[in-house]
């Protein structure tokens, strides 16, 4: 995966000072503070969209901090942060939380406690965008439905305090009848290379128009997607009950089920999260260096298939 480097800005300004003009005509573009960023990113990712079990926002980082460089990746680990670290950031959005569950020690001789460790002490902040991310008009079920071709695309689950076109996961339709295994490639072929590839349950002969998409965990939503009337349900992290018990409801073996990997999915927003980012502040005047982490933090190497 090559980075995406969405530069607003090849020589960012200190902090509150305008950018010098050699035209003689005076330039406000500012370098911004790490609180001017959560307004960005609040105004494209509400916290309000976020679930109730999730825990998104501000992990580490003081708001007063100029922030010259983001980059955005999937998930906190070490060698993300390092990555950051090395490449001069000093705020690294995640998809996924560091801190999902109650902690009562950060210290560092525990993985988490290192990355925090690792984070105050290089000045890099961590900001987490997580189910507000999936939930977001433009986040990540509508950037797969988007590579994946679909239409007329509305949200699979409502968002409880969101607009309409607000949600999580989204099902809209192809522009023409494909075949499953033709989808199926079309689906492979969208997604960076991780160990874990495609898993496909149906007829590779049967036809399909209406698709059902959930970047991540989707296998909560099956009452949802067969509301939706879809053909096929394309998500991640499929467990063997709940998708063997998917497979014995379905009619004339409907939905098909498209089982990719969890981080593969949800990598394909971050080109899209940073660019939009990136727009933001520069329409507010800031100059940002934004780009996306090239680390594979998938956690398989390899897999061993029958042939």
């Amino acid at each position: 995966m090559e980075p995406v480097n969405t530069d607003v800005s090849t020589a960012p300004s200190a902090q509150g000072t305008p950018t010098p003009d050699p035209s003689g005509t005076e330039n406000v573009s500012l370098t911004p503070t790490l609180g001017e960023i959560l307004l960005a990113v609040e105004e494209l990712w509400p916290e309000s969209l976020a679930e109730e079990w999730d825990e998104v926002g501000l992990v580490a980082g003081h708001p007063s901090a100029s922030v010259k460089r983001i980059m955005f990746a999937v998930d906190p680990t070490l060698e993300v942060i390092e990555e950051a670290i090395q490449w001069g950031a000093q705020l690294l959005i995640t998809h996924h939380p560091l801190l999902l569950k109650g902690v009562n020690s950060v210290a560092a001789t525990t993985p988490k406690g290192a990355a925090v460790h690792r984070l105050i002490e290089s000045g890099t902040g961590l900001l987490t965008v997580h189910t507000n991310g999936d939930s977001a008009v433009g986040g990540v079920s509508d950037v797969l439905a988007d590579a994946l071709g679909l239409q007329n695309v509305v949200p699979l689950m409502a968002a409880a305090n969101g607009l309409p076109e607000e949600g999580i996961g989204r099902v809209g339709d192809l522009a023409d009848v494909m075949t499953l295994g033709d989808f199926a490639a079309r689906v492979f072929g969208i997604l960076p290379s991780v160990a874990g590839g495609v898993r496909v349950s149906g007829d590779k002969d049967g036809l399909i128009r209406r698709v059902a998409v959930c970047g991540g965990a989707g296998d909560s939503l099956f009452n949802e997607v067969r509301a939706s009337n879809a053909d096929i349900f394309v998500t991640a992290d499929l467990r063997h009950h709940p998708a063997s018990e998917a497979r014995e409801a379905a009619v004339n073996g409907r939905p098909y089920l498209i089982d990719v990997s969890h981080f593969a999915s949800e990598w394909l927003w971050l080109p899209a999260a940073a660019e939009a980012l990136g727009n933001v502040l520069n329409d507010q005047g800031h100059e940002v260096e934004i780009q996306v982490s090239t680390t594979n933090s998938d956690p398989w190497d390899f897999i061993l298939t029958p042939g």
